[in-house]
Formats: structure tokens, sequence, C-alpha cells
């Protein structure tokens, strides 16, 4: 009976317990780092559905992290949008595996989600302010205008 082996002793559901995390916050992440970099290069939700072969409410989804991207799919959109796919998980704060209580808000999601979404990086006014700024060619006129704004924001 030894012949069996750990497989054998495995079956009618008494397989380890897995840890248990909300991966909500993650998608909703990576999600967000889609839809900065896809409007910092001034791209259409449709025009990169076509480039990857889905529909635009597909990517809608994602953006929004509604839809979890596979892996797969990660690596298609980290290509067409010309970033490493590690870009996607870019300031991640780590969330031990079994967190204690998690602050909620007042809908019952992570409060980790809900400031991400009021994240001022996803204002239209901001992307366009960067998007402005990196078509900025001399690099000395850049330096300057990015001086003025760190002194303008000091006031």
């Amino acid at each position: 009976m030894e012949s069996r082996g750990v497989a054998a002793t495995m079956t009618r559901g008494t397989s380890p317990p897995k840890p248990r995390r909300s991966n909500k916050a993650i998608d909703v992440h990576v999600g967000s780092r889609l839809r900065l970099r896809r409007m910092l290069l001034g791209m259409s939700q449709q025009k990169l559905a076509r480039t990857i072969g889905l529909s635009f409410q597909q990517v809608q989804k994602y953006e929004c992290g509604n839809n979890r991207i596979g892996a797969g799919r990660l690596y298609d959109l980290a290509r067409a949008l010309d970033v490493p796919v590690s870009f996607f998980y870019e300031g991640v704060i780590p969330v031990p595996l079994e967190p204690a209580k998690s602050a909620k808000d007042g809908a019952g999601n992570d409060a980790t989600v809900a400031a991400h979404l009021g994240a001022p990086i996803m204002n239209r006014e901001t992307l366009e302010l960067v998007r402005a700024y990196l078509r900025i060619t001399d690099p000395q006129l850049r330096r300057r205008v990015f001086e003025l704004a760190k002194a303008i924001a000091k006031l």
C-alpha cells in the first residue's frame, strides 16, 4: 500500500487548505496601471482592444479590476503598451497572506482598493499634464518646468 504515495492520501477533499487572501486589490492595481499606461500613450480602449484581439468592453473590465488578467494576456498587454510586465505591479503594497481585520470602506470593499481608485494620477488632467511635459524636447527647459512645478507645490 505504500506505493500509492501522497496522491492517494489527498482524495475526497482532504487537500491542504489554501491560504486565504483577497486578490481584488491586486486586480484593481494592475487594471489601474493598464489604464494609466494606455492613457499616457493617448491610446483608446478600442485601439488597445483591436491590437490584442479583444472587445473594448473586456479592456474596460480589466481596467476596473472586475476581470482578472491572466498571465498570457498580461504579456500581450505589456507588449502592446511597450512596457515590461513588472510595470503593472509597480507600487503594489505587500499584504500578508492572512491579514488581520482589514479596513473596509462603507461599501464593504478593502480600504486599499477605495484609496487607490481616488489616486490623483488617474485624473485625466494629471495625465494630460504628464503627456505635455513629456513632449518638451529641450532637456534644460524640461528641468526648469519640473523645478517650477516643485516650487509651486511648496506654496
